[in-house]
């Protein structure tokens, strides 16, 4: 019987940063024909529902050429003013998307509250129809491709630009409801209403956006499954007996990992540096792009732990680095190279 053949490598990290460069110029073309067609669908059927996914559809291309501009900014390589690198600007582009869509959604919503008490009747609905199809047919593209993407890069910026994507996925089909129902059921109140239901659809998806860019920009932990990934390679090695003060965060695209172990105190300098050297390499091979620290201490005179830093729990012995999925991958040429380098 033939083994099964191993997964694909990972990507390259420049290789991540290349697709997140082009998914990004899609998604700014994307924006822009679909302002175009939802321009002249609103002239020519004056359908609230039309105005709210094209006023969504302008936050949109915004949104995009922020994260146009940010994915490019946040590939640029450490410098001496940033030595963890500019990857933090993917969550900041993620939060000026937010931003824009709790606009958006504030001015839909006042929109269709006018609407509901000044009702208008919905015209060239057959136009406005489709119009709307084709831009749900064109926005699920879209969010297919960012997802692919998104697969193979990790990146923020990408997932906020995806969920505002879906968001309008999930909007135009209301606002496909509110056209017919304008043009075709004579209830133009009911197309205010989708003109709504957007608007608190907007609301609650850049709620989530605004919660995911600020746990990036807070240091928050990577999951407990990774973390758990991470203490399994590095006690793989017998002559490393514990883990503890783990800190784990994320810089983009990069995970940044720094840790102490425990190892024999008759050691020689030579041997210990190899042994940190073979757990970090363990560690690279689950997490291509993590950047690690690893500090060495004689078994049984540990470093006093800082006050912010809560004991480590024992891993979950059932919990594998196999249940971790890969990153995309540092360049090969070197060791990745953090601020201590």
């Amino acid at each position: 019987m033939t083994s099964p053949a191993p997964p694909p490598a990972p990507a390259p990290l420049e290789d991540a940063h290349l697709a997140t460069r082009r998914i990004t110029r899609l998604s700014v073309g994307v924006a822009l024909v679909l302002i175009v067609l939802k321009a002249f669908a609103l002239g020519a059927s004056g359908s609230v529902s039309i105005l709210a996914t094209l006023t969504d559809s302008v936050l949109d291309l915004v949104a995009s050429l922020a994260t146009f501009f940010a994915v490019r900014w946040a590939a640029t390589p450490a410098d001496e003013d940033h030595r963890y690198g500019h990857g933090k600007g993917e969550a900041l582009a993620a939060m000026v998307q937010a931003g824009l869509v709790f606009a958006s959604a504030i001015f839909i919503g006042w929109e269709g509250i006018q609407r509901i008490f000044d009702p208008r009747p919905v015209t060239s609905g057959g136009w406005a129809t489709g119009v709307v199809i084709v831009s749900i047919a064109i926005t699920a593209w879209l969010v297919w491709m960012q997802t692919r993407a998104l697969k193979k890069t990790g990146s923020m910026a990408v997932a906020g630009d995806r969920a505002h994507y879906a968001a309008d996925l999930a909007a135009n089909l209301v606002v496909l409801i509110g056209v017919i129902s304008g043009a075709f059921l004579g209830a133009p109140g009911l197309d205010a209403a989708a003109g709504l239901v957007v608007a608190v659809w907007l609301f609650w998806g850049a709620t989530g956006m605004l919660k995911a860019a600020a746990d990036h920009l807070l240091d928050r932990a990577v999951p407990e499954t990774d973390r758990a990934a991470v203490i399994h390679a590095v006690l793989a090695d017998p002559r490393i007996s514990g883990v503890h003060q783990l800190r784990t965060r994320m810089a983009g695209q990069v995970m940044m990992v720094q840790m102490h172990v425990d190892l024999d105190p008759d050691l020689t300098l030579d041997a210990a540096h190899a042994i940190v050297v073979e757990a970090e390499t363990r560690v690279l091979s689950h997490f291509p792009a993590a950047d690690i620290l690893i500090h060495a201490d004689p078994r049984g005179r540990v470093c006093p732990p800082s006050a912010d830093t809560p004991p480590l729990a024992a891993p979950d012995a059932s919990v594998s680095t196999a249940d971790a999925e890969p990153r995309t991958a540092a360049p090969t040429t070197a060791p990745p190279k953090g601020p201590w380098s």
